[in-house]
Protein backbone atom coordinates (compact mmCIF):
# COMPACT_ATOMS: atom_id res chain seq x y z
CA UNK A 1 0.00 0.00 0.00
CA UNK A 2 1.55 3.22 -0.25
CA UNK A 3 2.50 6.20 1.80
CA UNK A 4 0.16 8.72 2.19
CA UNK A 5 1.11 12.15 2.45
CA UNK A 6 -0.91 15.30 2.82
CA UNK A 7 2.27 17.18 1.26
CA UNK A 8 1.86 15.44 -2.01
CA UNK A 9 -2.39 15.31 -1.65
CA UNK A 10 -2.64 18.78 -1.05
CA UNK A 11 -0.42 19.31 -4.46
CA UNK A 12 -2.43 16.67 -6.40
CA UNK A 13 -5.93 18.35 -5.37
CA UNK A 14 -4.85 22.15 -5.91
CA UNK A 15 -3.61 21.18 -9.29
CA UNK A 16 -6.61 19.71 -10.21
CA UNK A 17 -8.63 22.48 -9.10
CA UNK A 18 -6.65 25.39 -11.49
CA UNK A 19 -7.81 23.07 -14.24
CA UNK A 20 -11.24 23.23 -13.93
CA UNK A 21 -13.53 25.84 -12.32
CA UNK A 22 -10.57 28.35 -11.31
CA UNK A 23 -11.65 30.12 -8.42
CA UNK A 24 -14.58 28.45 -7.69
CA UNK A 25 -12.90 24.88 -7.62
CA UNK A 26 -9.68 26.33 -5.76
CA UNK A 27 -11.18 27.62 -3.23
CA UNK A 28 -13.28 24.75 -2.27
CA UNK A 29 -9.49 22.76 -3.01
CA UNK A 30 -8.28 25.09 -0.36
CA UNK A 31 -10.78 24.37 2.43
CA UNK A 32 -10.14 20.85 1.49
CA UNK A 33 -6.28 20.48 1.91
CA UNK A 34 -6.76 22.55 5.08
CA UNK A 35 -9.01 20.18 6.35
CA UNK A 36 -6.81 17.18 5.72
CA UNK A 37 -3.62 19.29 7.47
CA UNK A 38 -3.37 19.31 10.78
CA UNK A 39 -0.09 21.05 12.38
CA UNK A 40 2.84 19.19 11.27
CA UNK A 41 4.92 19.19 14.15
CA UNK A 42 5.59 20.60 17.48
CA UNK A 43 6.73 24.25 18.52
CA UNK A 44 10.07 24.56 17.32
CA UNK A 45 12.18 24.74 20.50
CA UNK A 46 15.85 26.43 21.81
CA UNK A 47 18.04 23.87 22.13
CA UNK A 48 21.74 24.15 22.66
CA UNK A 49 24.75 24.88 20.05
CA UNK A 50 26.79 22.27 19.26
CA UNK A 51 29.78 21.40 21.49
CA UNK A 52 31.78 20.54 18.77
CA UNK A 53 31.80 22.74 15.52
CA UNK A 54 33.82 24.22 12.46
CA UNK A 55 36.72 25.87 13.11
CA UNK A 56 36.85 29.81 11.95
CA UNK A 57 36.73 29.87 8.33
CA UNK A 58 37.73 32.55 4.82
CA UNK A 59 34.80 33.67 3.20
CA UNK A 60 33.81 31.10 0.64
CA UNK A 61 31.15 28.82 0.19
CA UNK A 62 30.23 25.18 1.51
CA UNK A 63 27.49 22.91 1.16
CA UNK A 64 25.29 21.03 3.44
CA UNK A 65 22.42 18.96 2.37
CA UNK A 66 19.49 18.10 4.58
CA UNK A 67 16.60 16.23 5.14
CA UNK A 68 13.11 17.18 7.34
CA UNK A 69 9.95 16.48 5.52
CA UNK A 70 8.27 18.13 2.82
CA UNK A 71 11.17 20.61 1.76
CA UNK A 72 9.04 23.51 0.52
CA UNK A 73 9.07 24.75 4.61
CA UNK A 74 12.37 23.60 4.93
CA UNK A 75 13.98 25.38 1.81
CA UNK A 76 11.80 28.40 3.17
CA UNK A 77 13.26 28.32 6.57
CA UNK A 78 16.72 28.10 5.75
CA UNK A 79 16.01 31.17 2.74
CA UNK A 80 15.47 33.41 5.71
CA UNK A 81 19.37 32.25 7.34
CA UNK A 82 21.60 35.42 7.08
CA UNK A 83 24.67 33.97 5.87
CA UNK A 84 22.91 30.97 2.93
CA UNK A 85 23.79 31.91 -0.35
CA UNK A 86 20.96 29.70 -1.81
CA UNK A 87 18.80 27.02 -0.85
CA UNK A 88 17.42 24.29 -3.25
CA UNK A 89 14.60 21.88 -3.21
CA UNK A 90 15.39 18.40 -4.51
CA UNK A 91 15.72 14.67 -3.57
CA UNK A 92 18.68 12.63 -2.08
CA UNK A 93 19.33 8.78 -1.06
CA UNK A 94 18.46 7.42 -4.59
CA UNK A 95 18.84 7.23 -8.26
CA UNK A 96 18.61 9.75 -10.73
CA UNK A 97 16.22 8.09 -12.89
CA UNK A 98 14.00 8.14 -9.92
CA UNK A 99 14.20 11.60 -9.08
CA UNK A 100 11.12 12.75 -10.06
CA UNK A 101 7.95 14.48 -7.15
CA UNK A 102 5.88 11.61 -8.56
CA UNK A 103 7.80 9.23 -8.14
CA UNK A 104 9.64 9.68 -5.06
CA UNK A 105 6.11 10.77 -3.51
CA UNK A 106 5.78 6.53 -3.66
CA UNK A 107 8.21 6.00 -1.24
CA UNK A 108 9.91 3.44 -2.65
CA UNK A 109 12.84 5.18 -4.40
CA UNK A 110 14.85 5.34 -1.70
CA UNK A 111 15.13 8.97 -1.61
CA UNK A 112 14.57 11.70 0.77
CA UNK A 113 12.49 15.41 -0.18
CA UNK A 114 16.07 17.00 0.71
CA UNK A 115 17.58 20.19 0.51
CA UNK A 116 20.95 21.83 -1.01
CA UNK A 117 21.47 24.48 1.41
CA UNK A 118 24.78 26.65 0.16
CA UNK A 119 26.34 29.26 2.67
CA UNK A 120 29.21 31.00 3.50
CA UNK A 121 31.19 29.32 6.44
CA UNK A 122 32.38 32.96 7.36
CA UNK A 123 29.36 33.72 8.67
CA UNK A 124 27.72 30.90 9.71
CA UNK A 125 29.48 27.53 10.56
CA UNK A 126 27.78 23.93 9.57
CA UNK A 127 26.98 23.26 12.87
CA UNK A 128 25.03 26.55 13.44
CA UNK A 129 22.83 25.22 10.23
CA UNK A 130 21.82 21.77 12.18
CA UNK A 131 20.77 23.95 15.62
CA UNK A 132 18.32 25.62 13.04
CA UNK A 133 17.47 22.23 11.42
CA UNK A 134 17.29 20.55 15.01
CA UNK A 135 15.29 23.04 16.61
CA UNK A 136 13.18 24.87 13.55
CA UNK A 137 13.15 22.80 10.51
CA UNK A 138 11.27 19.75 11.66
CA UNK A 139 11.17 17.17 14.47
CA UNK A 140 13.99 15.01 14.14
CA UNK A 141 12.06 12.26 16.59
CA UNK A 142 9.53 11.71 14.03
CA UNK A 143 10.56 8.22 11.99
CA UNK A 144 9.40 8.18 8.47
CA UNK A 145 7.45 10.90 8.62
CA UNK A 146 6.57 14.58 10.03
CA UNK A 147 3.27 15.44 11.11
CA UNK A 148 0.41 14.32 8.74
CA UNK A 149 3.31 12.99 5.96
CA UNK A 150 4.16 9.47 6.11
CA UNK A 151 6.57 7.91 4.28
CA UNK A 152 10.86 7.46 4.31
CA UNK A 153 10.59 10.33 1.45
CA UNK A 154 9.64 12.73 4.57
CA UNK A 155 12.71 10.87 6.48
CA UNK A 156 15.18 12.87 8.70
CA UNK A 157 18.39 12.17 7.29
CA UNK A 158 21.60 14.54 6.86
CA UNK A 159 24.00 13.72 4.03
CA UNK A 160 27.35 14.73 4.68
CA UNK A 161 29.77 16.37 1.91
CA UNK A 162 32.71 15.72 3.60
CA UNK A 163 34.26 13.40 6.75
CA UNK A 164 34.12 16.98 8.84
CA UNK A 165 30.41 17.63 8.61
CA UNK A 166 29.94 13.96 9.18
CA UNK A 167 32.07 13.71 12.44
CA UNK A 168 29.87 17.57 13.77
CA UNK A 169 26.59 15.84 13.00
CA UNK A 170 27.56 12.66 14.77
CA UNK A 171 28.70 14.66 17.91
CA UNK A 172 25.57 17.13 17.69
CA UNK A 173 23.23 13.74 18.07
CA UNK A 174 24.86 12.21 20.33
CA UNK A 175 25.22 15.46 22.23
CA UNK A 176 21.74 16.25 22.07
CA UNK A 177 20.41 12.74 22.58
CA UNK A 178 22.82 12.59 25.58
CA UNK A 179 21.34 15.32 27.26
CA UNK A 180 17.97 14.44 26.76
CA UNK A 181 16.86 17.91 24.92
CA UNK A 182 13.88 16.40 23.35
CA UNK A 183 10.89 13.90 24.93
CA UNK A 184 12.30 11.11 22.84
CA UNK A 185 15.24 10.19 21.01
CA UNK A 186 16.62 11.50 17.51
CA UNK A 187 15.99 9.09 14.46
CA UNK A 188 17.72 11.73 12.45
CA UNK A 189 19.90 9.17 9.83
CA UNK A 190 23.60 10.05 8.42
CA UNK A 191 23.64 9.05 5.23
CA UNK A 192 27.21 9.08 3.31
CA UNK A 193 27.59 8.76 -0.38
CA UNK A 194 24.36 10.28 -1.62
CA UNK A 195 23.83 12.32 -5.05
CA UNK A 196 21.68 15.54 -4.82
CA UNK A 197 19.17 15.73 -7.52
CA UNK A 198 17.19 19.43 -7.79
CA UNK A 199 13.72 19.19 -7.70
CA UNK A 200 11.22 20.81 -10.51
CA UNK A 201 10.78 24.43 -10.89
CA UNK A 202 7.42 24.77 -9.84
CA UNK A 203 8.75 23.42 -6.44
CA UNK A 204 11.26 26.31 -5.54
CA UNK A 205 10.55 29.37 -3.35
CA UNK A 206 7.59 27.53 -3.14
CA UNK A 207 6.70 28.80 0.25
CA UNK A 208 7.76 32.36 -0.92
CA UNK A 209 5.46 32.24 -4.42
CA UNK A 210 2.28 30.67 -2.55
CA UNK A 211 2.06 32.04 0.82
CA UNK A 212 -1.75 31.43 1.04
CA UNK A 213 -1.42 27.60 0.32
CA UNK A 214 -3.45 25.92 3.04
CA UNK A 215 -0.77 23.68 3.85
CA UNK A 216 2.06 26.61 3.57
CA UNK A 217 0.05 28.74 5.98
CA UNK A 218 -0.58 25.66 8.60
CA UNK A 219 2.47 23.77 8.13
CA UNK A 220 5.41 25.91 7.35
CA UNK A 221 4.75 29.41 8.20
CA UNK A 222 4.49 28.81 11.95
CA UNK A 223 8.38 27.84 11.08
CA UNK A 224 9.65 31.13 9.93
CA UNK A 225 7.98 32.33 13.25
CA UNK A 226 10.14 29.95 15.39
CA UNK A 227 13.13 30.89 13.24
CA UNK A 228 12.46 35.04 13.68
CA UNK A 229 12.25 33.87 17.85
CA UNK A 230 14.55 31.56 18.06
CA UNK A 231 17.24 32.49 15.96
CA UNK A 232 17.18 36.50 15.96
CA UNK A 233 20.81 36.60 15.23
CA UNK A 234 20.45 35.21 11.90
CA UNK A 235 17.41 35.52 10.65
CA UNK A 236 16.65 37.89 8.08
CA UNK A 237 12.80 39.07 6.64
CA UNK A 238 13.80 38.80 2.96
CA UNK A 239 14.29 35.74 1.71
CA UNK A 240 17.19 34.00 -0.67
CA UNK A 241 15.58 32.55 -3.40
CA UNK A 242 17.13 29.91 -5.30
CA UNK A 243 19.79 31.25 -8.02
CA UNK A 244 18.93 28.30 -10.17
CA UNK A 245 15.99 26.30 -11.18
CA UNK A 246 15.74 22.64 -11.64
CA UNK A 247 18.35 20.96 -13.79
CA UNK A 248 21.18 23.09 -12.12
Amino acid sequence: MTETSDCSRAQRILRRARSALPIFALLAASLVVMKLTPSIAAEGRAIPAPATDEAARQPGSEVAILAAGCFWGVQGVFQHVAGVTNAVSGYAGGEQKTAQYNTVSMGKTGHAESVRVTFDPSRISYGRILQIYFSVAHNPTELNRQGPDIGTQYRSAIFPTSAEQERIAKAYIAQLNTAHVFDAPIVTKIELGQTFYPAEAYHQDFLTRNPNYPYIVVNDLPKIEDLKRLFPDVYHAKPVLTATRAGN
